[in-house]
């Protein structure tokens, strides 16, 4: 089942995708998190042991947000990575990761 986002936006300095659901789930992302968990199979590699650990990705913003079909976005981030397709269903999941003590991602509610 595919959970919708009611709104994606984007910080004015492009380093917090914020990502509202219906249900009310909301979550500020942050860039560096979007770019190292990135759903790309330069990133992810084609099997859970071929998973790259990305670093120095600290100050990395994103540039533009496409949308893809009506299923995912494809977010444009300035050290030139734009492979990922983030999936509505693979942001609400990164969502709930942060919220759990994963990476610095706020967890607005949900």
């Amino acid at each position: 089942m595919t959970i919708w986002p009611t709104e994606l936006r984007l910080s004015k300095d492009k380093r917090t995708l914020t990502v509202s659901f219906d249900g009310g789930a909301q979550f500020s992302l942050p860039a560096e998190y979007l770019r190292v968990e990135s759903p790309s199979a330069e990133v992810q590699g084609h099997s859970p042991e071929q998973k790259v650990t990305v670093i120095g990705k600290e100050n990395v913003a994103i540039q533009a947000i496409e949308p893809v079909g009506n299923y995912a976005v494809r977010l444009i981030f300035d050290d030139g990575h734009a492979t990922g397709l983030y999936t509505w269903d693979y942001l609400h999941e990164l969502g709930v990761k942060a919220g759990k003590g994963g990476p610095t991602a706020g967890q607005g509610r949900g």
